[in-house]
């Protein structure tokens, strides 16, 4: 089930928690993808945060938000770009996105495959998916006082395993949110020496969130026969005799 988007406006934008891990994560997207000029950037869920370094080299910037979760205004003073659709239909024509971002779209979902199927629909040939989880064994899937305490948690085998069902290929791995889900000033301060070293830790067991980079993958046609015709080629002279050779 989706979590309401009062709630998850209010613990990114207006807790120093939730602030920190926007942070972290959006660094590591970053990684990923430094730059989306002249190309179409979509968030599912509550990816907004995750959206603003592209908005101003982007061709198109769109902030979709699920229904049962509810939409907000993005981003505040600009001009808006979030959009309240259904999981199952997203108001986009097919294959004309080059980059998503799902952040809270999949594992609060009630209907993942449906997500997923609109996923493949809408990113163009050669686009790529990032998808942002909670971490099966990290701390912060096991605390519902942060988003990624709700819904289902996943592994990276898991996940992937799910994405390939969807004709996805796995590319880049990353993790985030090593520091401890907690608001206290301590670990506020160390959050971001935590996020800094923490990735030379296993990022299956340390990190709070994984990060994974899927493309779209898109099979050549094939017709029956067609490679066996290849393997064995037609010669044009075939089945004509050659003449005898005579000496002059």
């Amino acid at each position: 089930m989706h979590l309401d988007v009062v709630d998850l406006r209010n613990f990114y934008y207006r807790t120093r928690l939730g602030r920190a891990a926007q942070r972290a994560i959006r660094d590591q997207v970053l990684h990923l993808w430094p730059e989306a000029k002249g190309q179409t950037v979509v968030g599912f869920g509550f990816a907004v945060p995750l959206l603003r370094p592209y908005l101003a080299d982007a061709r198109r910037t769109i902030g979709l938000m699920p229904g049962p979760q509810g939409v907000v205004t993005w981003p505040v003073g600009m001009k808006n770009v979030s959009v309240l659709c259904e999981e199952t239909a997203w108001p986009i024509e097919t294959g004309h996105v080059d980059k998503l971002i799902l952040m809270h779209g999949l594992e609060t979902s009630d209907n993942p495959t449906a997500v997923l199927e609109e996923c493949w629909r809408v990113l163009g040939p050669g686009g790529k998916l990032i998808i942002i989880v909670p971490n099966r064994a990290g701390i912060w899937a096991r605390r519902d006082a942060t988003p990624f305490g709700f819904g289902r948690p996943y592994s990276l085998t898991q996940l992937d395993a799910q994405l390939k069902k969807h004709q996805f290929m796995p590319e880049r791995r990353r993790a985030a949110l090593f520091q401890p889900p907690s608001q206290k000033r301590f670990w506020l301060k160390a959050g971001p020496i935590l996020e800094k070293y923490g990735r030379n830790i296993s990022a299956r067991l340390a990190g709070g969130v994984l990060i994974v980079e899927f493309s779209k993958r898109t099979h050549a046609p094939t017709r029956p026969g067609l490679s066996e015709a290849v393997k064995r080629p037609l010669k044009v002279l075939d089945g004509i005799k050659k003449p005898d050779a005579k000496p002059i």
